[in-house]
This record gives C-alpha cells, sequence and structure tokens, in this order.
C-alpha cells in the first residue's frame, strides 16, 4: 500500500498544503490562490482539499500530517524574550498571548478537527522543527545526493539561519543562529522603514536597491552605519543585531523610528510617498550588507561540511540579486535554491523530513530535480473554462483545435504590441509565475514596462519586468551559462547588447524611460535581468511559443511577469483570470487552447 504524507504551512504567512506519494510529489499549492488574500495565513483548508484530490485519496482513509514547526517552541521563545525585554512590549504580549491561549497552543487538536471535518479522522501527526523544514526542502528535491544546505529566514521557532550537511536520506544540522539576531528581519526592518510591508514587500526593497549608488557618499554612509550600529558582522557570516535600535523582538512594529532617523537623517517613509534618490541609496545599502552576510554565511559553510554543493531555502532564499552572486563564488561549484523557498515551502519540506529522515527512506536523485517545474497545482479542462466563460458577459471567445495555429496567433499578438494573459496547464508553487500563469509582451517595445505597470498591474513604476528565455539561448543574451528555470538568478545583460549613452545624472523616476539594450523591457536599471529560461522537458507548448516568436523575430525571449495585479495573489482557476483580465487593459487572454478578446460596452 502506498505511503501518503501530507505536510502544511499555516498561522504565520504564506500557509499552504503539499503532497507526496511514496517520496514523489504529487501536488502543492498556497491557501491564498483559493481565498484570494495575499499571504493567508490561515489553515490552508482549501490547499489540503486541493491536494487531496489531486492525491486521489478518499475519505475515511488513514492518513500521515507534517506541520513545519514546533508551536510550542515557538512559544518558549515568545515568552522568554517578553521576559528579557520586560517590561517593554507589555501592549504586544497582551495582544499575543489571547491568540495563542485560545488556539496556537493547541494546534495539534485544531490540526485533528480540521481533518475531521474533510473527512479523514485518522490522522498521525507529525512536528518538524521550523529550519529543518526549510533545509528538507532546500536538499531532498535538489538534484545532488549530497550536498551544504543553508537555511536564511526571519525566525522559526528560536533559529534565524542554519547550516546543515544532507546526505542521500540524512540531514545534520550544523550550525545555527539564534532570534534576535537575524538577517531576514535586519532586511524586512529595513523593508519597513522604506514604507512597504512585511513579508511582503522585500522584493520591493530589492528592485529598488538597482537605483542606489554604489558611489555616493550618502550610500557610502548609510553602509558604514548599518555595519557600526545596526549589525555587528563576523567572519562566517554570523552577526549581532544592536537591538536598542529594534522593536520587532516585543513590539507591533520592526523599528526605533527615532533612533533610525538620528542616525540615518531619513525619516521613515510612509506607503504613500514618493521614492527618492536617498531612499533608493537605503535600499542599496541594506541589499549591499545582505550580499555581504550571504556570501560570509556560504563560505563559512562549504568550509564547514567540505561539500561545494550548495543549495537554500528560507524566505531570503528568494533574493534572487543575491543569489546570482554567489554564482561567481569560486567555492561553490553547484547551486540550487528552492522555488517556494518561503515559508510555504515549508510544507513541502515537513512532508520530505518525515518520509526520509521519521520513516528512512531511501532518497531517489532525479535531474533537473525533483520538483517538476514547480508546475504541483491544479489545472483545468477546455470545458470547464467554456462553462465558466459562458456565465460572464462582456467577453468573447474562440477555441482553437491546432497547437500551432494558437501559437502563432499568440506570437502575431505579441509582435503587434498586445499584451497577453497566458493560462495553461498547472498552477506554479511559489510566489514566481513560471510560464503558466503568466503575462506576457514583447521585450523589444521600450514602452512595455511602463505600460504594463501602469495599466495592467497597477503597481510601483520601479519594478523590473523578468525575461523567460529558451534555456538553450541564455548566454546569448545574458552574463549565465547555467539553467535558472525558476526566476531565482538576477544576472547582467550582455555587454554588447547595452547602450552606452545612458544619462545616469537623471532623476531617478526620470531614468525609467531611458532605453539600456535592445532588450529594453526585461533591462533593469543597472543592466541586469531576473532570468527564467524555459526548458523543452519541462514545460513544451511554453518552449515552443518562445521558439515561435524567434522564428518571427530573431529573439527567444519575452516579458514574463505572474498572472495578478498589485497586492493580489497570482490567478488560479478560470474565473480568477477572467476576472483580472476584464479589470485591466490586457489585450487578449489564452486559456489552454481557448482565446479570449473583450466585446463592446
Amino acid at each position: 500500500m502506498a505511503t501518503v504524507i501530507l505536510g502544511i504551512s499555516a498561522y504565520f504567512h504564506d500557509s499552504a498544503a503539499a503532497i507526496l506519494i511514496d517520496g514523489k510529489i504529487v501536488a502543492a499549492a498556497q491557501e491564498e490562490r483559493f481565498t484570494r488574500i495575499k499571504g493567508d495565513a490561515s489553515f490552508p483548508v482549501n490547499a489540503i482539499a486541493y491536494v487531496l484530490e489531486e492525491a486521489g485519496l478518499h475519505k475515511g482513509e488513514p492518513l500521515m500530517v507534517a506541520f513545519y514547526e514546533k508551536p510550542l517552541l515557538r512559544f518558549e521563545r515568545l515568552l522568554e524574550t517578553y521576559h528579557a525585554f520586560a517590561p517593554s512590549g507589555l501592549p504586544s504580549f497582551l495582544k499575543a498571548m489571547p491568540l495563542w491561549l485560545k488556539g496556537k497552543l493547541f494546534i495539534k487538536k485544531a490540526i485533528r478537527n480540521h481533518f475531521k471535518e474533510l473527512g479523514f479522522p485518522k490522522v498521525t501527526l507529525h512536528f518538524t522543527e521550523h529550519h529543518l523544514s526549510h533545509a528538507a526542502s532546500a536538499f531532498f528535491p535538489s538534484p545532488f545526493s549530497k550536498a551544504t544546505i543553508l537555511t536564511i529566514d526571519g525566525v522559526g521557532e528560536w533559529a534565524t539561519a542554519t547550516v546543515g550537511k544532507g546526505e542521500n536520506n540524512t540531514i545534520k544540522v550544523l550550525r545555527e543562529q539564534h532570534f534576535p539576531h537575524s538577517l531576514g528581519l535586519l532586511y524586512s526592518a529595513f523593508t519597513y522603514y522604506l514604507g512597504f510591508k512585511v513579508n511582503r514587500g522585500e522584493y520591493k526593497v530589492m528592485g529598488l536597491a538597482s537605483y542606489g549608488n554604489l558611489e555616493s557618499l550618502e550610500t557610502q554612509e548609510y553602509i558604514t552605519k548599518i555595519k557600526s550600529d545596526l549589525v555587528d558582522i563576523r567572519k562566517d557570516g554570523s552577526l549581532l543585531l544592536n537591538m536598542p535600535y529594534f522593536k520587532f523582538a516585543t513590539h507591533l512594529t520592526m523599528t526605533n523610528d527615532a533612533k533610525w532617523l538620528n542616525l540615518f537623517s531619513l525619516p521613515r517613509r510612509n506607503a504613500e510617498d514618493d521614492l527618492n534618490q536617498s531612499h533608493a541609496n537605503f535600499a542599496f545599502a541594506v541589499q549591499h550588507v545582505l550580499e555581504e552576510l550571504v556570501l560570509k554565511m556560504a563560505n563559512s559553510a562549504i568550509a564547514l561540511t567540505g561539500c561545494p554543493n550548495l543549495v537554500i531555502a528560507g524566505g531570503v532564499g528568494l533574493n534572487s540579486v543575491s543569489n546570482g552572486k554567489l554564482l561567481d563564488n569560486p567555492n561553490i561549484e553547484n547551486l540550487w535554491i528552492q522555488p517556494a523557498a518561503g515559508d510555504a515551502g515549508g510544507a513541502l519540506g515537513a512532508a520530505f523530513s518525515v518520509w526520509h529522515i521519521v520513516e528512512n527512506k531511501k532518497r531517489e536523485v532525479k535531474l533537473p530535480d525533483s520538483m517538476h517545474g514547480a508546475f504541483l497545482g491544479p489545472a483545468f479542462t477546455t470545458s470547464h473554462i467554456i462553462n465558466v466563460a459562458q456565465k460572464i458577459k462582456k467577453v468573447a471567445y474562440k477555441c482553437f483545435e491546432s497547437e500551432d495555429e494558437l501559437i502563432t496567433k499568440t506570437v502575431n499578438a505579441l509582435i503587434e504590441g498586445k499584451i497577453v494573459g497566458w493560462f495553461q496547464g498547472r498552477m506554479e508553487f511559489g510566489p514566481r509565475a513560471l510560464g503558466n500563469r503568466s503575462i506576457l509582451a514583447d521585450p523589444r517595445n521600450p514602452n512595455m514596462q511602463k505600460r504594463i505597470n501602469e495599466k495592467i498591474k497597477f503597481r510601483e513604476s520601479f519594478r523590473p519586468f523578468a525575461p523567460c528565455v529558451l534555456e538553450e539561448d541564455v548566454h546569448e543574451y545574458f552574463d549565465l551559462k547555467i539553467p535558472s528555470p525558476y526566476m531565482l538568478l538576477v544576472r547582467k545583460v550582455r555587454f554588447e547588447r547595452c547602450k552606452n549613452e545612458v544619462n545616469e545624472s537623471t532623476t531617478l523616476m526620470e531614468r525609467l524611460s531611458q532605453t539600456r539594450s535592445d532588450i529594453p523591457a526585461v533591462t533593469h536599471v543597472d543592466y541586469s535581468a531576473r532570468i527564467q529560461t524555459i526548458s523543452k522537458a519541462t514545460n513544451s507548448k511554453f518552449w515552443r511559443l518562445l521558439k515561435a516568436f524567434k522564428q518571427k523575430t530573431g529573439y527567444g525571449l519575452l516579458i514574463n511577469t505572474s498572472f495578478n495585479v498589485k497586492d493580489e495573489p497570482i490567478v488560479c482557476n478560470p474565473h480568477d483570470a477572467l476576472h483580472c483580465f476584464q479589470e485591466t487593459e490586457m489585450d487578449i487572454l489564452i486559456m489552454e487552447d481557448v482565446v479570449f478578446s473583450k466585446s463592446g460596452g
């Protein structure tokens, strides 16, 4: 009889469910995609129902469930922290305790009750430490039989970063950094001070950092003050935060704003305030410090394990700029990053840790990895799509029986400057749209970045767009020699494609409109790009689309941005896609073999 293990993450942010059958990934999805609540932290009832259905489980069957952390250890950390900083943080303590006493302390009972409601009363529960779940998500699906494991995030129970060694079906944790000293929380503090939302806006800081000026005296002063006053950086990449500058340990805010203002002479930005060059330099400074720390952590981790294969998970693993710079490190022979590196991926790691570590099951290493391209969510048939469409007014559609005709139609639309919604196959697991829930456009169009940001995404104008490129052609456009299937590596556009007449003395916002290369819509202000490579073996239909676009234009790449608008999750089902299509200025929508256009009125 097959062994089924369901992994879940819940109650903090990015709740998710993942399911293994005999150690193989069958399905995984984030709860936010079903509830339409960005970063949904609730118990992932909808995601669980989906993965159980995908696995073909029948109600009443026994089920092994793995939770991605140990709540009692987290509660212990909470109590000890409030005690250590008392009487500071009393309001925060009084707000947090009822939540724990009413529910979070009794997660075991809550989980059992949820599964009884779903029709699964026979549940065996396992609880895996938070960073072990991250480590398992990084190592077990990776293409390495042996690897150095680096996990970095805000905080789990106590750990904020770990170094481990994975070999066959074992993981040994060798070193830990403990709360409150956290690289993830340092970066989140800057996210907060720059006016973005913690746990949701860190990637905005990364994007804004590209507009910073390393040579600026202001930038250098920011970096110096971070290192002298905020954080003590050790040679091995461990760190100590100067806690009087931070409030996250005991308060509902991240920073001591008065001390930061005194230190940096820069007021905390409100979300609605305009961004200026000082904000960009500030973002650059913390990004620079993060990259230095990650590099030191990677070097010390590899020195500790003696293994040059590096795998990464935890929220900091989503910092694609830092990841890209690790490729230049001679100590790293091979690099693999979990595509759902944040807490959602902890659900998958928890399930893997039970299968390999608790159950002691052998591990089968696969190339390029065991993630199935991260296409682990729900798919929808053409008949389902048409049934949904027939209930919606003001939308016209046509079915294409020939895939060649469908691709030709799409390519022609892209060449004409149209913005295309592309909804195909199984939804991606993780924060990136990888070609199945994507918005596509022509990267050669110098006006496309502004148009998509303003008319489709409704988001900050400085935000860059990623290119998806034929895997075999990536070296023609970018300084990248390896595949990047999960859009987790930032590298430079090749020098010969770049234009040198760019005026860097203009204001931050004026620099947006300047053409920097022959693929301007995917060339960021610092001549970089967050690259996704498309493999015929992993996503043949999307690969054929790119190939056809290349045959007509000579360019084997497209803009690929997630199919959503600002502050909403990526679309999950045809209803979500049609709603987004109608509420934006997207030109056409292609779901499976059905092409939608907007009709009158």
